[in-house]
């Protein structure tokens, strides 16, 4: 009998870092897999690995989910009867680095509508077959930085913020359906997420970073126990309840010193 207790996930952002260390681990566990990301060849190489070394069907997605032809073709597949998927990672984000009233807002926008509407949307599509069956899991990959203001990564911070409130808000819905919803609140993880962000990471501690399989590993382990939220890594789950607690005039003052603003 499988130790995962899902079949047929869908990882979203799966073509690297993050998604990509869900991906593997959940084919370790003998799971059917969904990728979804825009670089379709990326996602085509990992499927041929992951299908060669652990026997798993995998079916490739390559899409733009900020595009609303395409979000539409990710929303179909979740919400088919005949083809259930019975996990979803949402995993796919982005961020930049800059004085919000400076930044694009065409891309500022992209940002809002990729970490917060787009894992919205994806939910609604896939929660009420999983209510219907009585079955199911959602993983959504928030941040630590939810629960601070982020000066230079506004928008970041906040439609973290967002989708942290909407998950912990969705785990006490469908959790008496026998659906498990989980946060993951994630710290510093090696991947291409802070490069492709213009964000330099030379100053940021070493001890602090995070692999993505340890974010994998964290995440799945706490929705198939049906847990709400997850922090991998220790010195991030020591620093959690330290930053809920200390007055945000304190938090406001130590960011305004590390963001010299």
């Amino acid at each position: 009998m499988r130790r995962f207790p899902y079949g047929a996930a869908m990882v979203t952002g799966a073509s690297s870092g993050i998604g990509e260390g869900f991906a593997r681990r959940l084919a370790q566990e003998g799971v059917n897999l969904v990728l979804v990301a825009r670089r379709g060849d990326l996602l085509k190489q990992l499927a041929d690995e992951l299908e060669s070394q652990h026997h798993v069907q995998v079916e490739v997605m390559p899409l733009d989910l900020t595009d609303e032809s395409q979000i539409s073709a990710a929303e179909e597949r979740l919400s088919d009867p005949e083809r259930p998927i019975e996990l979803l990672v949402n995993n796919a984000g982005s961020s930049g680095s800059g004085r919000f009233a400076e930044l694009p807002l065409e891309r500022e926008v992209h940002t809002a509508t990729l970490n917060a509407l787009v894992p919205l949307r994806l939910s609604h599509a896939c929660l009420p077959g999983m209510i219907s069956r009585g079955a199911g899991g959602i993983i959504n990959v928030s941040s630590l930085a939810a629960l601070l203001p982020k000066p230079g990564s506004a928008t970041y911070a906040a439609s973290k913020a967002f989708l942290s409130s909407l998950s912990e808000s969705l785990a006490m819905e469908a959790g008496r359906h026998g659906v498990h919803i989980t946060t993951v609140h994630t710290g510093l993880t090696r991947s291409e997420f802070h490069a492709a962000a213009g964000v330099s990471t030379d100053t940021l501690p070493k001890i602090s970073w995070l692999t993505p399989d340890q974010v994998a590993r964290a995440g799945l382990e706490a929705v198939a126990a049906g847990q709400p939220a997850t922090v991998p890594g220790m010195s991030y789950r020591i620093r959690m309840p330290l930053m809920r607690a200390m007055p945000r005039s304190i938090v406001r003052a130590i960011m305004r010193r590390v963001y010299k603003v």
